[in-house]
């Protein structure tokens, strides 16, 4: 009875213990996102100039996400989005090993007698303090509090083991590395986390339940059981979203591959560059050692690898290509969404940037339907009206895929500067939709009136619109551009255009006014047909100018540089 009780007790505690541990690593991560997600999109979003700074932002991106599983997962996310290619996120890639290694340095020191300290504070700052931001910092105490108590009770319950002689027995099997970093890549391909893997290696070797050369082997099979997460993100992505989880498994494969042989020679070396405590008796001593001697090897040969491999970035990148060639390429329908990624959601600085991107393709789709919608509505055919009618249809999927991106971000836990721009960008895209509407509808009638009253539009009047239209689609491109480049100029010129809009829309006017008195057939029909596309135009600009406005609103809550704000008497139309 008392065997199945401790047998009980050793499963609820090692897998209560773990549950606790990963539980942990989840709130602190995603705390850390909250806090650092701006500077992720910094480091991921806009890229690097060279290898070696991918190299240091995939490391520093994986110390703060803790994973490098997960920054492989969002670099095929970027990918698969169009934002990067396989060669550019192969330095990205290797540098997410060394940023792997911080969990394990932490970890390495005595952590546990702090696990529930920092438990209690986290969980007060995060309940009671009046700040988000700091809030956020409370969950990522109260994250590390978890991680490091859910440590303290699996070592408590692996202890009894040091004494059962059928555990004994498997541990002596596993003094075969390449069984044990079998054993490693199994264990963390089921859990999902080397972060995890390591702690409890950590906690075996501080208790002598294994060796260090065990230990060191299994740790490197734990760099190939995290790959698992990165595969599986990229099933049924674009081929160079495959190929980025494809260079993470050949990495960490081959980097294993060339250790696995000098277990024994990493072990020697971890002892040399590790603190010794000759002073303590045997167990005490491998209590005190082992962890940090576990813990740099593991930084070691991840490091080591890292730059063995960076001076080879073109030539992984035509590996992975031979190894996954091109396959036909599926033409996408217009409306199919380019950049918003499911993946991008962890990450809501990240996933806000991605729908600015979004709007951007939207803004295109807008913007070719704008440039045929005059010459199609003044002189085109039946056919061509029809055509210009059905250009909306992708604009309105689009937009209602950008609006459940919008919606599926709001559930995150947003910054209030993250708010602002979410509804800034559901405003413009908005907005964007309304205009394809109004092409779609209005002109599109207008058009079709035409056609039916056999109205023909003469080539000065013609002419007049043209230069109108011309006023508007330069009005959208400007906005489209401010928004790409996140240019508070550029939207300023486009608010700035309504003085020499109102003064065209004006002469525009005078010259209707003009024509209304000419004696010719069907004038009044004609009139009536023109005066609908500069009301229409002028409806469009009022919307674009709309949309300036929002983007100088979000640049500004941005911290971007500023000139000179829009006046109150604009911001009213």
């Amino acid at each position: 009875m008392n065997g199945e009780l401790d047998q009980l007790a050793l499963g609820t505690g090692l897998i209560g213990g773990l549950a606790l541990f990963l539980f942990g690593m989840d709130i602190l991560t995603r705390a850390l996102k909250q806090v650092t997600g701006d500077y992720l999109k910094i480091l991921l979003a806009r890229m690097t100039r060279n290898r070696f700074l991918g190299l240091f932002a995939g490391a520093t991106v994986t110390a703060i996400i803790q994973s490098s599983s997960i920054t492989t997962v969002l670099l095929v996310g970027f990918i698969s989005a169009g934002l990067m290619t396989t060669s550019q996120s192969v330095a990205m890639i290797l540098g997410a090993n060394i940023g792997s290694t911080v969990t394990a340095q932490i970890l390495a020191f005595k952590v546990s007698a702090i696990g529930l300290p920092l438990l209690a504070l986290g969980f007060f700052v995060s309940f009671l303090a009046p700040q988000k931001t700091t809030r956020e910092y409370g969950r990522m105490i109260l994250g590390l509090g978890m991680l490091f108590f859910g440590m303290a009770i699996m070592s408590d319950a692996m202890k009894p083991l040091r004494s059962f002689q059928p555990f004994l027995d498997f541990m002596l099997s596993l003094e075969n590395p390449l069984l044990a970093a079998l054993v490693g890549a199994a264990f963390t391909a089921v859990i999902q986390s080397s972060a995890a893997t390591t702690g409890i290696l950590i906690v075996m070797v501080s208790q002598g339940l294994i060796g260090l050369e065990t230990a060191i082997a299994l740790a490197l099979g734990a760099n190939i059981g995290t790959c698992v997460t990165a595969q599986l993100a990229a099933w049924g992505k674009p081929r160079e979203a495959y190929r980025a989880a494809l260079v993470h498994t050949l990495f960490n494969v081959i980097g294993v591959a060339i250790w696995i042989g000098f277990v024994d020679q990493l072990a020697e070396l971890s002892r040399l560059i590790s603190p010794s405590y000759p002073d303590l008796e045997a167990a005490a001593r491998i209590r005190t050692e082992a962890p940090r001697q576990l813990a740099n090897v593991h930084t070691f040969f991840n490091v080591i690898n890292a730059f063995m491999f960076i001076g080879f970035t073109t030539q992984i990148t035509r590996v992975v290509e031979w190894i996954a060639p091109d396959k036909p390429d599926r033409i996408a329908p217009e409306f199919a969404p380019r950049h918003l990624n499911r993946q991008f959601l962890t990450v809501p600085a990240i996933a806000v940037d991605a729908v600015r991107l979004e709007i951007l393709h939207l803004g295109e789709l807008v913007q070719a339907m704008l440039a045929a919608a005059i010459p199609t509505v003044v002189s085109g055919s039946p056919v061509q009206i029809d055509k210009l009618h059905v250009m909306d249809r992708p604009v309105d999927l689009l937009h209602r895929e950008i609006v459940d991106y919008l919606r599926q971000i709001s559930l995150s836990s947003l910054s209030a500067e993250q708010s602002g721009q979410l509804m800034a960008l559901a405003k413009i895209s908005n907005d964007l939709e309304h205009i394809g509407d109004l092409i779609s509808t209005s002109l599109v009638v207008s058009a079709q009136k035409r056609v039916e009253e056999n109205v023909l539009i003469s080539p000065a009047t013609a002419a007049v619109i043209a230069g109108l239209h011309k006023e508007v689609l330069e009005a959208l491109v400007g906005t489209i551009n401010a928004l790409r480049d996140q240019d508070r100029t550029t939207a300023e010129q486009v608010r700035a255009m309504k003085a020499g809009f109102s003064a065209l829309v004006e002469k525009i006017a005078i010259h209707e006014a003009d024509r209304l008195r000419a004696d010719e057939p069907k004038r009044l029909q004609t009139y009536t047909r023109e005066i609908e596309l500069t009301e229409t135009l002028d409806d469009i600009f009022k919307i674009i100018r709309r949309i300036a406005r929002t983007e100088l609103t979000m640049f500004e809550k941005q911290d971007l540089p500023t000139t000179e704000a829009a006046s109150d008497s604009e911001a009213m139309d």
